[in-house]
């Protein structure tokens, strides 16, 4: 057996335990969320991976997989929703979002500049909670990092942040939009223009019903392709006040002394396109296809039922990834802003819902 055969192998082994961990998780879960449709397996696998994570967070054998679970296999399962739609649906739903998408963007991020001031939050950190909180967490998160010349530290600090949020999203959407007896189409809608992270948007909106499910999805892509006009903005400040070869001038107070930023990486338009997660470039074929009718009807429950114990298995291991020492190290401001543009977003997605008429 040769060594290019073996590294394989050996990567795809390394994933069993923490998969297996998962997804063991999201069957627990399952069972709950039939017996409790209420709280639904997603939340469920969360909640229950987060007990556990905290309790005894999983060692080096398990990350692999875990790893794994909350990343490829959420994008998979993202895939898998679009065969529910077709294109002619995808686009109506992203036209219709598009007012009250903009308006809870635009609302975030000049709330994420005054809030964040007020808080004393500054620099790079707050522009990743805001741009985080605004757009799809983590991802945007990512794609804003090399841009503006973020440190690790500050990265770490804004993405526990978030995800703080997108568990409490889960838990929380789900019963606000009972209580004032949302319509699947208006939660999709809500879920999809205040989540930040497309794992929370599915996983909230699934809770709620599979069409909010597919509504949310269609929202979140759209969403998520303001990453592009952002990060441009962004990097055009940024060569405004950066010349070559030297640092911004605004570091990072982070209750201590200022960590000065790393140069900024450089931009161009050729890298625009990779901006795009790949899952939602596949969410997009596999509506194309079913809207030529190759997916034959009796496949769809298969394939909803499918990505719906995806999404389960890799909420459980967003659960099980759970940081509470994260936290710790943050600080209670950028968790006050966080929580403070969750609720902004929150608020102003139903407001603008309840102006345009779609509540």
């Amino acid at each position: 057996m040769t060594n290019a055969t073996v590294r394989p192998l050996d990567r795809a082994a390394a994933l069993v335990p923490g998969l297996a961990l998962a997804t063991g998780i999201a069957v627990v879960a399952t069972v709950i969320g039939r017996l409790l449709p209420v709280v639904g397996a997603p939340v469920s696998g969360v909640l229950i991976g987060a007990v556990i994570g905290t309790i005894r967070r999983p060692g080096a054998l398990f990350r692999p997989g875990i790893s794994t679970a909350s990343r490829t296999v959420l994008q998979s399962a993202v895939v898998l929703l679009g065969a529910q739609l077709s294109l002619a649906q995808v686009a109506r739903a992203g036209v219709e979002s598009l007012p009250v998408m903009l308006g809870t963007l635009a609302v975030c991020l000049l709330a994420a500049w005054g809030i964040g001031r007020a808080l004393g939050v500054v620099g790079n950190l707050r522009t990743l909670i805001g741009v985080g909180t605004g757009i799809c967490g983590a991802s945007a998160i990512a794609a804003v990092t090399p841009v503006i010349g973020a440190v690790s530290i500050e990265v770490a600090y804004a993405v526990s942040t978030i995800f703080l949020f997108n568990v409490a999203a889960v838990v929380v959407f789900p019963v606000v939009g009972h209580a004032l007896g949302m319509s699947q189409h208006a939660f999709g809608l809500f879920a999809g223009t205040a989540v930040n992270d497309t794992s929370s948007v599915v996983a909230a909106a699934s809770t709620y019903g599979p069409g909010a499910a597919d509504f949310a999805v269609v929202v979140k892509l759209v969403r998520t392709l303001m990453i592009i006009p952002v990060v441009l903005v962004l990097a055009w400040l940024v060569g405004r006040r950066t010349s070559p070869g030297t640092a911004p001038a605004d570091g990072v107070a982070l209750d201590g002394p200022t960590v000065p930023s790393p140069t900024p990486a450089r931009w161009s338009p050729r890298r625009v396109f990779r901006l795009v997660p790949w899952f939602l470039i596949g969410f997009v074929l596999v509506a194309a296809v079913n809207s030529t009718g190759l997916v034959p009807g009796p496949a769809h429950p298969v394939i909803a039922a499918v990505a719906a114990f995806l999404i389960t298995v890799a909420l459980s291991a967003i659960g099980l990834s759970t940081d509470v020492a994260g936290f710790r190290r943050a600080g209670l401001r950028p968790v006050l802003l966080g929580g403070s543009l969750w609720i902004v977003v929150s608020v102003s997605s139903l407001g603008l819902q309840a102006l345009t008429g779609s509540i």
